[in-house]
This record gives structure tokens, sequence and C-alpha cells, in this order.
């Protein structure tokens, strides 16, 4: 019989997946799961919107390493939105403006 995850295990199975693999993952399931359904980017994706991202998952999400991403974040380039103790933790809304400027400047 075939193991049942739950929603939770996916989703932390999710984060800790290369952000190539989350991609793929993303559109297979936006191609195979939602063929027949209209679904909004909200309905799919709105639990994402206010999560906090490590420095790591930042990293990896802007697809740099973590020494260049550690620049920016001395630079002030990029804030934290919280830090608890030494760990910092930034705003995926945040990242994605971020992400998206990167974009721009390298066209």
């Amino acid at each position: 019989m075939p193991r049942t995850y739950t929603a939770e295990e996916l989703f932390s199975n999710m984060l800790s997946m290369p952000v190539r693999e989350r991609v793929r993952f993303f559109t297979l399931l936006g191609t195979k799961a939602f063929q027949s359904q209209t679904h909004t980017h909200e309905e799919v994706f709105g639990d994402l919107t206010n999560d906090d991202f490590t420095a790591a998952q930042a990293a990896e999400y802007l697809e740099m390493s973590m020494a260049t991403f550690r620049r920016y974040v001395q630079g002030g380039k990029i804030h934290p939105s919280r830090v608890i103790g030494r760990n910092q933790f930034f705003a995926s809304k945040d990242l994605k403006l971020f992400k998206r400027a990167l974009r721009e400047v390298r066209r």
C-alpha cells in the first residue's frame, strides 16, 4: 500500500528541494493536477505568500551563493524581516521583488 503524506510533510519536503526541482514540481502540479479545474494563483500558492525564508533558502531562491547573498545583506540591499538570535529570516514578498529587480538589471 502506498504511503500517505500529510500536507505538512509534503510542504517540509518541498522546502528542502533545490529551487529548480521546486519549479519542476509546481509545473507538474499545475499541468497535471489542475487540468480540469480552474484555480487562482492565490488558491494554489497563497500559503507561501507570507512565509519567511532562512538565509540559505533565500540565497537558493535568488539563485546565488551564500557569499553573494551575504554581501547584499551587508550592503543593505536585502533586509531581514525578522532576526531571532543569530538567525535572520527574509520575507518571501521582499525576495520576490528583489529577484524581479535583479532580472531587470540583467536585461
